[in-house]
């Protein structure tokens, strides 16, 4: 991962959540998973995901992730506002040496869509299209325009927390 951060000079990966939940981030010194939001007894202000969302995270074991994006323009900001569920929405900007953290993993795609595979650093640079995500493309191009939304849906996948020495605020 670290010649991928370094050949498209990734500098900070994306995490949108409400303006509402930045008092309980800062206060709990960071982002944490769901998993360990309820190991904690924490209710968030305001939860991106909806019931179903969040039953899917369990099933598949993503509940144990913090969820992030390579990219500051993710379809599941999209949905969230749609819905409604995130009515003053900002993107946190978390420093891309998380990624190079043990047990981070990625997906070709939102994580708990059934078929989606969990990743291991090695098969995210083989299967994740980083050129259309970070190199300049024509996105005129419907090709590029279709490789770029796929890419979009994306996701990191960091183990239980993310510290708050790792988000810009």
């Amino acid at each position: 991962m670290k010649t991928i951060i370094s050949k498209y000079e990734i500098d900070v990966v994306w995490h949108f959540t409400s303006q509402s939940n930045l008092e309980m981030i800062r206060g709990k010194k960071g982002l944490l998973s769901l998993s360990e939001l309820e190991k904690q007894g924490i209710k968030i202000p305001v939860p991106g995901g909806n019931e179903w969302s969040h039953r899917a995270d369990k099933i598949k074991g993503m509940n144990k992730y913090v969820h992030l994006c390579f990219l500051d323009d993710h379809p599941m900001f999209d949905r969230v506002q749609f819905d409604g569920r995130i009515r003053d929405p900002i993107w946190l900007k978390i420093d891309s040496s998380i990624l190079l953290k043990d047990e981070v993993r990625f997906c070709i795609d939102v994580s708990n869509k059934s078929g989606v595979s969990i990743l291991s650093p090695k098969e995210a640079i083989e299967q994740i299209d980083f050129e259309v995500l970070f190199a300049h493309q024509n996105h005129n191009d419907p090709k590029i325009r279709a490789r770029l939304y796929a890419a979009k849906k994306s996701e990191i996948l960091v183990p239980n927390f993310v510290p708050i020495e790792r988000i810009f605020f």
